[in-house]
């Protein structure tokens, strides 16, 4: 093991634990009695959970029994946490130390390049995971305590399973229509959006955020990844809520009111970035709004959240080096701050990564669908963003899918959710440093 790079021992890591869900999951009291999990299925499942996507080929709420729930339920909540930062904060809990290699690891997992105090850090990621799940389940059991027909214990667990499946970002639900019955209930969807929300901006934004309060002098200032994550989320969200509302004005939204289109829209531009909920029906989306949802979906969330895609920072170095390009000037600049050469290079290799895995999978899955539902073009692409991005919104193919089209999803969203940078860092061979260097000679682009 301590000859494992850190890339390869956090893949290796989510790996173990897909295949023991995997295994899990086959078993005959992991579903419900007359239904039948295949092989392939039991690890799409496991998969969609460890990876937090919330893709599914059976229905949550009807296939998988009582236990099988909580199979998921574990799985999702190890995987919104990294599997690496969970273990090690059972090391901490312990009262083991921690070491240099263990440290590059969480690193590696929370994408943080300088870690000061980490058991400060993972302290405050155990605490804010509890503390936020715990109030989100608090108030969706008081605002679904009086649904007719549900018993004390059924709605805790729903709660329950709720709160911690939207902070995770992992968009499992126990109600086989998503939230569209809570499509009009402000409420609801207002903890649910926040839950998201904190679940995808990171926790490193979050501690950045809480320490403005107690911090004092110069210290009390956010760091310039916090501002990029923060004023990038915004800028998605409201963007994504104008385009729906207006994309969907005549379709969907045609018979709602002025609020509830509102909130809709605002609730499906939240989700898209890498939850999966739905209060409204994906399949019967206009063609603008899925190509609209596929953009956010691509994007996804903050770096060291519990999302995926590229993220909101690798976007934001992108579009600062071609503005600075535009301006003929030599530095990007964000913030009032320079991007470091390295960074942009990482940001580039990431965003051409993604493309072309996007690319290759959906043709792949569109040959292989020839003559289905699968072979739809948007259809096909729109699949594998929601599972590259760990989303999990779908039109409703997922299920329909064959085998090799459900391997290919499978590999797509591990590789959404360790990163493609990640992958690439796992197989790469050790750097080397080179004793001499070669003329320079430019080339024609573009």
């Amino acid at each position: 093991m301590g000859k494992l790079t850190p890339p390869q021992l956090l893949i290796f890591s989510f790996l173990c634990v897909i295949i023991i869900g995997t295994v899990v999951l086959s078993f005959p009291a992991a579903v419900q009695s007359g239904e039948r999990l295949s092989l392939i299925d039991s690890c799409f499942t496991a998969t969609s959970a460890v990876c937090v996507t919330g893709l599914t080929v059976k229905d949550t709420a009807s296939c998988f029994s009582g236990a099988g729930k909580w199979v998921i339920f574990l799985l999702f909540q190890a995987g919104g946490l990294g599997i690496m930062t969970f273990s090690t904060l059972f090391a901490v809990l312990l009262g083991r130390k921690i070491g240099f290699y263990q440290t590059d690891i969480i690193r590696t997992t929370l994408d943080k390049r300088n870690i000061f105090g980490l058991k400060k850090l993972i302290a405050y990621i155990l605490t804010i995971t509890i503390t936020v799940e715990a109030i989100g389940s608090v108030f969706l059991f008081l605002r679904w305590k009086n649904i007719a027909g549900w018993n004390l214990f059924e709605t805790a667990e729903r709660a329950l399973f709720h709160s911690v499946s939207g902070f995770c970002n992992a968009g499992f639900s126990l109600f086989n229509d998503s939230l569209t019955q809570f499509q009009a209930d402000p409420y609801t969807n207002l903890i649910m959006m926040l839950l998201i929300f904190l679940g995808g901006i990171g926790f490193i934004v979050i501690v950045d955020v809480l320490g403005l309060f107690y911090k004092k002098g110069s210290e009390k200032r956010i760091s310039l990844q916090s501002k990029i994550a923060l004023t990038v989320t915004a800028i998605l969200i409201l963007a994504g809520t104008l385009l729906i509302l207006f994309f969907e004005k005549d379709n969907l939204m045609k018979v709602m009111s002025w609020p509830e289109r509102s909130l809709t829209a605002l609730f499906q531009s939240v989700t898209a970035r890498t939850a999966g909920f739905n209060t409204m029906p994906t399949s019967g989306l206009s063609v603008p709004s899925l190509v609209s949802l596929i953009f956010l979906m691509f994007i996804g969330a903050s770096p060291g959240s519990t999302g995926g895609g590229i993220k909101t920072c690798t976007l934001a170095v992108i579009g600062a080096t071609v503005y600075a390009m535009f301006k003929n000037k030599r530095r990007t600049m964000l913030f009032k701050r320079s991007i470091p050469r390295r960074i942009i290079r990482e940001a580039l290799v990431i965003f051409f990564l993604a493309i072309s895995w996007i690319f290759v999978v959906t043709v792949l899955i569109t040959f292989s669908e020839t003559g289905r539902a699968g072979g739809n073009f948007l259809k096909a692409l729109f699949e594998v963003v929601s599972a590259f991005g760990t989303v999990g919104l779908s039109t409703g193919i997922t299920g329909t899918l064959n085998s090799f089209s459900k391997v290919c999803i499978i590999a797509t969203m591990f590789a959404g959710r360790v990163g493609p940078l990640t992958l690439a860092l796992a197989v790469a061979f050790k750097e080397r440093k080179d004793s001499y260097f070669f003329p320079e000679e430019d080339v024609m682009v573009g």
